[in-house]
């Protein structure tokens, strides 16, 4: 989020003559006035400055002015300072050297802050103030004092440089920043009256405990009174930022200089110049920590509001969103529920929130949904997960969460974040779907089994009484009739071919063997008459297969073998399988392995056939899952669970 506020305040940069030539009388007045200010406030005798704030001040000017009147701004702010210098007996030699300072420093912070900061030079982060300590406070006084200090021949160059670099640094750090923080903020400030009271306590108690400080009669030997400053430097820096700060130094800068050139205060009885550099090196140190400290506040500010904004923007987002959006901590327990599952559950937030939400799963669905969760919480992945949840009108409805976890920007777990939606409808769906599908099933079924009956009972019945006719026909002629009777035994032979092929075919059709003597009597037998018909090799093992499985488990699995050993035999390409039956306390478990050529089983789920269609169908009646591991050149493995209810584990430990 961009925290930089707007420039709409900026003069435009068409600007017509008028307000052109207002803001440059403004700009000569307020230098002119700035550096008469700095001569009564000098420190005698030679009347040192401090602080210098006509440059900061042309500066602050130049950044909120459009850059084409720059020229004029410059020469009108430099033109006021001379002329007050002039006034004060500098000499034309002198004065050169001030004026080639002042623009050398003027240019410098202008140009400098304008391109670091895109023409918008906001101080409201670490970094922004870094970038402006580094232009405005150091490069470009010092090199304005490796210039200014030339004019000075009575004094020293280095001391003097120092004093310079100083009071260009100490103006800088209070002038502009005050300036650019009142002109981006204020107006926003101004809205509450109330900041108009906090601003002139705060200015009342500096001037009061400034005075104390350094104006005071008597009080120069009494420097722990820069203590008492302390407290309201901090209440400027939490309260009203680098331009609260800034405004406060300047109050202090003021009052300390006007006590030191009138020799009172803590910075007294050191000679001139050592005075000077005493309370700008006080100043300028006493001002850093706290402009460090109010751009800190300024940064949480901002996160904070950032955050704020971003918190709205998400309630804003998950409250319209059509689904009911959740969140959970590193404790599993909710932490947010949006309006969609408010109005679902028809309870408040502070019902919800924690664990108060189970309080409306179906009793026998939280021990599932703790478990489920629990592992995916172990393991940090994300999970799909079906329970139901008591509606506002007291109706159970069937719920679809989503859970993905949450991480810190230092990756550590911070929870989850989900979405569920009710899918009652779709559930009421699948299960009448299911229904159909039971009852196709069934009936085809049924079918299968009638004219498995037919043809065992009445057209293998016919066939065979077709053969015994024919033999009797064969006794009845002569043994002349050679011919006659080799064509007879041939028929005789197809019809017998014809009647083990409809048998075969009722077999395949219902199985009696699956009715009579359970799922592994009729799957070895299947085994071994697909093995003779189609001359393969099918090894087929069984392990405590129950005899007494329930109808519609052991005809699901029979009829899902079928499939899948005819499937191999006719797509594998090798004569050799495996089969393998076995049973645990909780499920049944199918297997049918080749090492045949393999296939995609993606492409073959999507394809035309429907055999392994049938498969997930069929399973699906029964809670049952299919699982197929198959690569082309590679094999082919299909494994089949279906699980055992309670009451069919207890039958058939009875029945063991």
């Amino acid at each position: 989020m961009n925290t930089t506020p707007s420039l709409s305040w900026k003069v435009p940069d068409s600007v017509s003559p008028l307000p052109t030539l207002i803001l440059t009388c403004l700009v000569a007045f307020v230098c002119y006035f700035a550096a008469e200010i700095v001569y009564v406030l000098g420190i005698p005798p030679s009347h040192n400055p401090t602080f210098w704030p006509s440059t900061p001040f042309l500066v602050a000017v130049l950044l909120l002015s459009p850059r084409k009147i720059w020229p004029l701004l410059i020469a009108a702010g430099l033109g006021a300072m001379a002329v007050d210098d002039f006034e004060h007996g500098t000499t034309i030699t002198s004065e050169i050297w001030f004026f080639f300072s002042a623009l050398t420093a003027s240019l410098i912070a202008t140009l400098g802050v304008h391109h670091l900061f895109k023409g918008e030079p906001h101080l409201g982060s670490l970094k922004s103030l870094a970038k402006y300590v580094a232009i405005a406070v150091i490069l470009a006084p010092c090199a304005a004092a490796f210039v200014g200090s030339h004019g000075r021949v009575q004094v020293a160059y280095w001391l003097e440089w120092r004093i310079w670099i100083f009071a260009d640094a100490l103006a800088f750090l209070t002038v502009t920043p005050a300036i650019l923080g009142w002109v981006y903020d204020g107006p926003a400030w101004a809205r509450d009256s109330r900041n108009y009271l906090e601003l002139g306590a705060l200015l009342a108690c500096l001037v009061f405990f400034g005075y104390l400080t350094f104006m005071g009669a008597g009080w120069r030997n009494s420097p722990a009174l820069l203590y008492s400053l302390v407290p309201l430097l901090l209440w400027a820096a939490l309260r009203l930022g680098v331009k609260g700060v800034s405004t406060s130094i300047l109050v202090v800068m003021f009052l300390s200089t006007w006590g030191a050139a009138h020799d009172r205060g803590p910075f007294t009885g050191q000679g001139p110049l050592f005075n000077t550099l005493s309370l700008q090196l006080f100043l300028f140190f006493a001002a850093i920590p706290f402009m460090v400290l109010a751009v800190l506040v300024e940064e949480r500010k901002q996160t904070e509001e950032t955050v704020r904004e971003s918190e709205e923007r998400f309630r804003l987002v998950a409250n319209t969103a059509p689904v009911m959006i959740w969140m959970s901590g590193v404790d599993m327990l909710c932490t947010y529920l949006n309006q969609a599952w408010l109005d679902f559950t028809g309870r408040s937030l502070e019902q919800e929130l924690g664990n108060g939400w189970t309080e409306g799963l179906y009793p026998g669905d939280l021990e599932r949904w703790l478990d489920i969760e629990g592992k995916a919480v172990e393991q940090r992945e994300t999970y799909r997960m079906e329970y139901r949840v008591r509606r506002h009108d007291g109706e159970y409805r069937w719920i679809l969460q989503s859970g993905v976890p949450r991480f810190n920007p230092d990756g550590s777990f911070a929870g989850y974040i989900g979405s569920a939606i009710d899918i009652t409808e779709l559930k009421l769906a699948e299960e009448a779907l299911a229904t159909v599908s039971r009852k196709l099933i069934e009936a085809h079924e049924e079918e299968r089994a009638w004219i498995a009956r037919e043809l065992h009972d009445d057209i293998n019945q016919r066939v065979a009484l077709v053969a015994v006719n024919l033999d009797v026909l064969k006794q009845d002629l002569s043994a002349s009739d050679g011919q006659a009777k080799r064509r007879i035994e041939e028929a005789n032979k197809q019809v017998g071919e014809l009647g083990s092929d409809i048998q075969a075919l009722s077999h395949r059709l219902h199985s009696s063997k699956l009715e009579f003597l359970g799922l592994a009597a009729a799957s070895a037998s299947f085994c071994e008459e697909l093995s003779e018909r189609q001359s393969v090799k099918i090894d087929f093992q069984s392990k405590d297969i129950p005899k007494k499985l329930p109808e519609e488990i052991a005809v699901c699995l029979f009829r899902v073998l079928q499939e899948a050993v005819q499937n191999a035999i006719k797509h594998s390409g090798v004569r050799h399988f495996e089969v393998s039956l076995k049973a645990t306390p909780n499920e049944v478990q199918l297997s049918v392995n080749d090492s045949g050529v393999g296939f995609d089983a993606e492409r073959a789920i999507q394809g035309r056939g429907l055999g392994l269609t049938s498969m997930r169908e069929r399973l699906k009646l029964v809670d049952g899952h299919l699982f197929i591991d198959s690569k082309p050149q590679g094999g082919t493995a299909i494994h089949v669970s279906v699980p055992l209810s309670q009451k069919t584990r207890s039958a058939a430990a009875a029945a063991g």
